[in-house]
């Protein structure tokens, strides 16, 4: 379980920030060796690496009875709203003990007992989703508030525009992520949107409070975090916040950027601007051992995520004649 979700009043532990980075560097880093070298995970999977700070920020604001919809990079935002790693990982290899039941793999993640409500992989899906539940949540008078997580690339769609107006007009208690990575797939967004254009712009057309942060700051990301939720759960209305950040990997696969897609000079610069690290400098002048927590973190999280794929490995696949329980209306039957 991550260590940095605190009460509404609170501000997370910069340590503990830091520790959430690392684990899901870690958990993300060893799966991605995994479904590489054994092509035993037969699901598409998207890596947040070099993404940890959005995640972590976010959701160390938010309270347990929070919801999180995410889009189909969810690994993150999963294992940072306290998602259960053993069944996540048993999702990426088809297992019955996965959280979707094998049924959904790396883009269907979901676990009700941590707040994440789900995610899918049609792009912009989740916006709605998440914008209907949040209406909902304001019609029964819940303090509840939701967040969902999407790239630039989804912020494009008519959904995106749609949902927004919505929610603004009838105060939805929802915050909008845009982990803005600067491209969809392999097309950059200077080849997508007008030069003066930004995503941050778009959302304030429709009076939403919306501010564009530096998404590889956890510190920076979690204060704006704590703005735009404490302002959704007073009954303000929506709050748009745009994560500027980049991926180290591919758009869907294991593999490392060969500077095929993007220039090798923005790769390595933002390497240099690597989440983990930079937290980690800061944490530096007050807490001199941050280096030897690196490592120990480092250490127990990979044998946390060894003994995840274990179990995973060991547990059945769902049986045949029952793979379409709880789809298209049919029964689920009882593990």
């Amino acid at each position: 379980m991550p260590t940095s979700n605190t009460p509404e009043e609170a501000v997370a532990d910069p340590a503990a920030l830091l520790r959430d980075m690392v684990r899901i560097r870690c958990v993300e880093e060893e799966l991605a060796d995994l479904y590489r070298d054994e092509q035993e995970m037969r699901t598409p999977v998207h890596f947040s690496v070099g993404q940890e700070a959005a995640a972590v920020g976010v959701c160390a604001a938010l309270r347990e009875d929070d919801l999180v919809y995410t889009g189909h990079r969810s690994h993150a935002a999963y294992l940072a709203k306290g998602g259960d790693l053993p069944a996540m990982v048993a999702e990426l290899y088809g297992k019955e003990t996965g959280c979707a039941r094998g049924r959904g793999g790396s883009v269907h993640l979901t676990d009700r007992a941590a707040g994440f409500a789900g995610s899918a992989a049609i792009l912009g899906e989740m916006i709605s989703v998440a914008t209907g539940a949040a209406w909902a949540l304001r019609r029964q008078g819940s303090r509840q508030v939701v967040v969902t997580f999407f790239g630039d690339g989804a912020a494009e769609e008519g959904v995106f525009h749609e949902s927004l107006n919505f929610a603004a007009v009838h105060r939805a208690p929802v915050v909008y992520v845009c982990e803005n990575n600067a491209y969809s797939i392999s097309s950059p967004i200077a080849a997508r949107q007008p030069a003066d254009g930004s995503v941050t712009a778009r959302a304030r057309a429709f009076g939403i409070t919306a501010e564009r942060v530096d998404g590889n700051d956890v510190a920076a990301v979690h204060a704006a975090a704590r703005r735009a939720v404490a302002a959704c759960r007073d009954g303000q209305g929506p709050a748009f916040l745009e994560l500027d950040t980049y991926r180290w990997r591919e758009h869907v696969g294991p593999g490392h950027d060969t500077g095929v897609d993007r220039p090798r000079e923005e790769v390595e610069s933002w390497l240099e601007r690597c989440p983990v690290r930079r937290a980690a400098d800061a944490l530096r002048p007050g807490t001199p051992d941050v280096e030897e927590r690196l490592a120990a973190w480092d250490e127990e999280f990979r044998d946390e995520t060894r003994l995840a794929v274990a179990a995973a490995k060991a547990a059945p696949f769902p049986a045949v004649d029952r793979l379409t329980d709880g789809a298209y209306g049919s029964p689920v039957h009882a593990s």
